[in-house]
């Protein structure tokens, strides 16, 4: 269980403060309610670009982590379909320096043509050595392009393009900033060795003269049911044959993703698991296999993606995995089985939500949701889950009609 406490700036940021007197440290997460989602689709890209841009140097601070770093400090960033989050460990008696560098940014950002160009050059880089050049690289982009028709998923958080972010102005970025990187689009959490009132104090110190700006609304065109399978071969050569299986799947805010993030477990995770102990251990079709969950906040993909024995044709592999996915839609689960995933995986996440840096990110992510009790009520959702609901989602979504299936059949030399 994570106690914590909250307040509202007069411009809308939120701000969230975990109190945590055992250790010396602070974590300072600030989540943006801004992810590739939220992207025009001839400007994608955007919103990892200002991961990278939003370290270049604001106008009073010319380089970020250098005063972080001088305060015994660290910081880093993500960004995803959803959310573009940053954050700042420093000890505790440093804490105004990591709210003295986030407000500065937030507020004013600096912006010259030869940072955007700098960045720019960092993440096409980035985009070339991730995806273009790395083996099955491009796997997840293809799949992507192919499963959705509609949503803004269909596009990959580095871009659908490198001439996207090759092309990106400099009145673009302003904009885009603008639009999103404002305190009433934010949520800010402050976990470890601080109080109420001193995080009160210094939110407004900092932060209270920022002005306000728009909330993200959230809102995008939906994609239709998919109703007839989707079949595409990679682009790219490889070592290995191999395929790669995307269904259709709820939110990660219903229910049903906790009966997926455990049926992926039971598909593949251990080699006793369904998938593993059929296909790459008793009889080795595959020399690996994996089923898991994505985690995005629309309606998102389940995977189960395998490398084929190169022994073994494309065809068998795919004949011989379809016939295990209808088997175990089939299958009566073990309730004891079942007992030990959801103690497994309800560890890990008890093991995570230790760190305290995790707990930060957690609660801005369940904050951002709309019910900061989502973070509390994780376990319980997992202990929810029988098997019947394991039964019951593998036959609604593991089927032909709502897979695209990536085939991998080039081998490189």
């Amino acid at each position: 269980m994570i106690k914590f406490e909250k307040f509202q700036l007069d411009n809308g940021l939120r701000v969230i403060v975990h109190e945590d007197k055992s250790t010396p440290m602070v974590a300072v997460n600030i989540l943006y309610n801004v992810g590739s989602k939220d992207e025009h689709p001839t400007k994608t890209g955007f919103a990892h670009l200002f991961e990278h841009l939003m370290f270049s140097g604001s106008q009073n601070i010319p380089d970020f982590d250098s005063p972080l770093q001088w305060a015994g400090g660290e910081s880093n960033a993500f960004t995803n379909k959803d959310i573009t989050n940053f954050y700042e460990v420093l000890p505790a008696d440093n804490i105004e320096t990591a709210f003295w560098l986030e407000s500065d940014r937030m507020k004013q950002l600096a912006f010259s043509q030869e940072s955007l160009d700098v960045q720019k050059g960092v993440v096409v880089e980035e985009f070339k050595q991730r995806y273009l050049n790395q083996p099955y690289g491009k796997a997840y982009m293809q799949m992507r392009e192919n499963a959705y028709t509609t949503h803004p998923y269909r596009w990959a958080t580095i871009g659908k393009e490198i001439k996207h972010i090759e092309d990106a102005h400099l009145d673009d970025v302003k904009a885009f900033f603008n639009q999103f990187y404002n305190p009433s689009n934010a949520v800010m959490c402050i976990a470890g060795n601080i109080d109420l009132d001193q995080a009160k104090k210094l939110s407004n110190k900092w932060f209270a003269d920022i002005k306000a700006g728009e909330q993200n609304k959230n809102q995008y065109p939906q994609e239709p049911n998919q109703t007839a399978e989707r079949r595409a071969v990679a682009l790219q050569e490889n070592p290995q044959q191999a395929l790669y299986l995307a269904f259709h799947k709820s939110s990660s805010k219903e229910q049903n993703h906790y009966t997926a993030d455990l049926m992926a477990d039971l598909l593949s995770n251990g080699k006793n698991s369904y998938l593993y102990s059929r296909l790459v251990q008793n009889n080795p079709i595959f020399t690996s296999i994996s089923a898991y969950c994505g985690d995005e906040l629309d309606p998102g993909l389940f995977y189960i993606i395998g490398k084929i024995n190169n022994s073994t044709t494309i065809a068998l592999a795919e004949t011989r995995l379809w016939e295990c996915i209808e088997s175990f839609k089939k299958e009566i689960i073990d309730n004891l089985e079942l007992a030990r995933k959801k103690n497994k995986l309800i560890t890990s996440k008890t093991y995570q939500e230790s760190n305290l840096l995790n707990k930060a990110m957690s609660l801005c992510i369940s904050h951002n949701l709309g019910d900061i009790e989502l973070v509390n009520n994780s376990i319980s959702r997992y202990n929810l889950v029988s098997v019947t609901d394991i039964n019951k989602l593998s036959n609604s979504i593991l089927n032909k009609e709502n897979c695209t299936t990536l085939v991998y059949d080039k081998i490189t030399q």
